[in-house]
């Protein structure tokens, strides 16, 4: 078998059921009660490579099955091992995805004899003590935010001298939010010894340096970005920031809409949306870093169970959100990146439905349309605004700053008073509120102003310092235990 994983996918390309990987039987059973029968590439590819103990590196989308590509052989292992200690650490970027993968630990191994611990900041302070319990009496597997568990590491009960199994999961999206050094000092006390497992969604300069820092000749699995199904209606808008909610109204009132994911590279347009949605009598609800755990839990499982018709969800949660099958997606801020462009829109025509995918973009970010259609390997549609709203921004791809002034007109927030009659019907008799201060705002979370001007500016903080001082925690404690009811089933 090669280092590098070719020869492994010729081996496994038609491997029909999860039974060829030669599982135990416990872990075999909580797969079929969980529902899968047959795996993705990635897993027909990740888990045999995994279980020979090898250390990987693995280029995959979120939604390919990635999770339980690394979960499944490695839950195999431990129930059989007969570690006494905690023998796995699970690194991933938000708690959101940290609260799926032990759900998921829960479900396939239910009837194994593993148990796992969450360990992130956002809900009850006294969820820290429950932390430290779970953290001090062990479990076989600690899903963790780098900051939150730093954090524990620094008053000393979390021994993990011998770790058998680390993983990065969404490597690329804890280096973007600034995890890099927590990263770094995490690794730096853990065994020499170990299988190292990294997965990332894209594989820039930087995921190759961090590899190369921490992996031993690793294999590796690259899947190519699937694009976009055909049934997919996608639809582009360029249009000024403060043309964007108008905008919004005007379409929804000609669209059907069963469920919609509405995604805002600000925490400042959450409420708003909301509020203007629920003039039209769409039930919704938003999602932010500034609503505990439990409330967006509660959000979320609204949704899902059809209570909402739309949900408003910023960025830095758009990985952590695990809802398929939607009718409409509205990538309110253009995506930052064209791999995230092309998971949000594939959330839609699923199981050949058909679904549609808005995305409005302004001058600021037109230069990120050409990476979409440079990924997807086609030419998105740009459609005119109504004929009432005046002029949006001209296509111009070379564009990254905003433009000159005479490009940018009275469009934009704080605009002089002769580009108001630019404006859209929908502004004008109002006036332009001034330019709001941006400030060191994280990469992911984009540099568009807020939609209204009551609300305060500046994105969702994903840096570990701010998230470990303002956010209460929440967690579950295993006190590594087995699962003790049965699992629901749950998306990987």
């Amino acid at each position: 078998m090669e280092k590098d994983g070719r020869h492994v996918l010729n081996q496994t390309i038609n491997t029909l059921d999860f039974h060829s990987f030669n599982l135990h039987e416990d872990v075999l059973t909580g797969i079929d009660s969980m529902g899968y029968n047959n795996p993705t590439p990635v897993q027909q590819q990740a888990i045999p490579l995994i279980l020979e103990q090898k250390d990987l590196i693995a280029c995959a989308q979120t939604g390919t099955g990635k999770t339980a590509a690394y979960l499944l052989p490695l839950i195999d292992r431990i129930s059989h091992q007969g570690y006494e200690h905690t023998s796995t650490l699970i690194l991933v970027p938000t708690r959101e995805l940290a609260k799926q993968i032990d759900e998921q630990v829960e479900g396939f191994g239910y009837f194994a004899s593993v148990s796992s611990i969450a360990i992130y900041g956002g809900n009850k302070g006294d969820d820290w003590e429950q932390q430290k319990r779970a953290l001090t009496t062990g479990a076989d597997i600690i899903i963790a935010t780098p900051g939150r568990l730093l954090s524990h590491m620094a008053m000393g009960y979390v021994k993990l001298d011998q770790l058998n199994h680390l993983v990065l999961d969404e490597a690329d999206k804890m280096l973007d939010m600034g995890f890099m050094d927590d990263l770094i000092k995490i690794i730096s006390q853990l065994p020499k010894q170990r299988q190292t497992l990294l997965f990332s969604a894209t594989m820039p300069r930087k995921i190759r340096e961090l590899a190369q820092q921490i992996l031993q000749q690793p294999a590796e699995v690259n899947l190519a970005i699937s694009k976009p199904a055909e049934g997919i209606d996608q639809r582009l808008y360029l249009t000024y920031d403060n043309q964007k909610l108008p905008l919004l109204e005007h379409l929804l009132r000609e669209l059907d809409v069963h469920s919609m994911i509405i995604f805002t590279s600000r925490k400042s347009n959450v409420n708003p949306i909301v509020r203007s949605l629920k003039k039209m009598n769409f039930t919704a609800e938003g999602i932010s870093s500034d609503m505990t755990q439990e409330e967006r839990e509660k959000a979320l499982q609204g949704f899902k169970n059809k209570q909402y018709q739309i949900v408003v969800a910023t960025d830095i949660l758009s990985r952590g959100i695990d809802i398929d099958s939607l009718s409409h997606v509205v990538n309110f801020d253009m995506p930052q990146d064209a791999e995230d462009y092309v998971h949000r829109v594939g959330r839609t025509a699923r199981a050949a439905s058909t679904g549609m995918a808005i995305t409005f973009v302004n001058e600021k970010d037109m230069f990120r349309v050409q990476k979409v259609e440079r990924l997807i390997e086609r030419e998105l549609p740009k459609l005119p605004l109504p004929d009432d709203f005046g002029p949006g921004p001209a296509f111009d791809p070379t564009r990254r700053d905003g433009g000159s002034p005479r490009h940018r007109g009275g469009n934009k927030p704080g605009a002089g008073s002769k580009a108001n009659s630019h404006r859209s019907k929908h502004h004008r008799g109002k006036k332009p509120g001034a330019p709001r201060p941006e400030g060191a705002q994280p990469k992911a979370e984009g540099s568009d102003r807020p939609v209204k001007l009551a609300e305060q500016p500046g994105g969702e903080n994903q840096g570990k310092k701010r998230s470990r001082n303002r956010n209460r925690n929440r967690n579950k404690n295993k006190g590594g235990s087995a699962a003790s009811s049965a699992p629901a089933n749950t998306q990987v």
